[in-house]
């Protein structure tokens, strides 16, 4: 009961957060201008596109080597004749 009575702190208002910014000094992004800001962004996004990218020929080149493995099963004689599912009630 004595944990329900006791008042929470709280927030410290939004200006006082403010006022330790400005104290700090300005912060890099202020620094910087509009369009050093714009060519960062922009150099990031191109980062990631490249990265997206990356990923994609990945899994297509692995997506190739699996058909490919498979293609080469297929052909194998000793692969098929492991793998291949006789049902003689089939064909009775």
């Amino acid at each position: 009961m004595s944990s329900l009575s006791k008042k929470r702190k709280s927030a410290p208002p939004a200006a006082h957060k403010d006022s330790t910014r400005e104290e700090q000094g300005p912060t890099l992004k202020d620094m910087l201008s509009a369009d050093v800001l714009h060519k960062l962004k922009q150099q990031a996004d191109e980062m990631k596109a490249a990265e997206a990218k990356h990923k994609q020929e990945a899994l297509e080149k692995a997506e190739a080597e699996r058909k490919k493995e498979q293609k080469r099963l297929e052909n194998d004689m000793a692969y098929l004749l492991d793998h291949y599912k006789t049902d003689s009630g089939k064909y009775k």
